[in-house]
């Protein structure tokens, strides 16, 4: 599936035309195309979904349990925002590395993250061989969010989004089920995908 400012080949793009970094201004610009494959889903049918990193979700009533591997997860309470700040908060300055914080969007209103080669290299890939104001959006619902069947990836050697603050967030938001990957960085889906695969299938069954 192609996303915003990714290549299409056609394969689940509905129509949709990759847009420029420049011209994704929401996050819904830029998971369009997903949008759309929920939106095509029939109402006597559910999915499970697999957020990643920065993972969120939409259309409650159509997931059969929520993923969130190594994932920032919001709860029903504060500002989608509120994880973020907190691992902001909690993320000393130097741990960013060579990490470069820029102005983005068309008025250059927004903070960009441009992640440098020494952070990605030790921190997100180191096993392997926004543009809204979240803080001004309403907090998901348990109508919508809190219905929907949660599961966590723990990722132990994530160097990103570390454990301590994974766990934090397990209990901060509340999951049915927690799973562990001990040997995983940050991008599990390279660094260990059998394990991934193992737990994602545990998940669902």
């Amino acid at each position: 599936m192609d996303l915003g400012a990714g290549t299409t080949n056609g394969s689940f793009s509905f129509g949709y035309q990759p847009k420029s970094l420049d011209e994704l201004q929401t996050f819904s610009d830029y998971t369009w195309s997903l949008l759309k494959v929920m939106e095509s889903i029939s109402p006597d049918e559910k999915v499970v979904l697999v957020g990643h990193s920065l993972g969120s979700m939409k259309y409650p009533n159509k997931i059969s349990v929520a993923v969130f591997v190594t994932a920032f997860m919001p709860d029903t309470i504060h500002a989608p925002s509120f994880v973020l700040d907190k691992f902001l908060e909690r993320t000393p300055k130097n741990e960013w590395l060579d990490t470069q914080f820029l102005p983005f969007g068309r008025h250059g209103h927004l903070t960009s993250i441009l992640f440098g080669p020494q952070i990605i290299s030790s921190k997100l890939y180191q096993l392997c061989s926004p543009e809204e104001d979240l803080s001004k959006k309403r907090a998901f619902s348990n109508e919508g969010f809190a219905s929907v069947k949660r599961a966590y990836i723990v990722c132990a050697e994530d160097k990103a989004i570390k454990e301590e603050f994974q766990r934090w967030q397990i209990e901060n938001s509340g999951v049915a089920i927690v799973k562990e990957i001990k040997n995983a960085d940050h991008m599990v889906m390279l660094s260990n995908p059998p394990k991934l695969c193992q737990c994602l299938l545990d998940i669902v069954n």
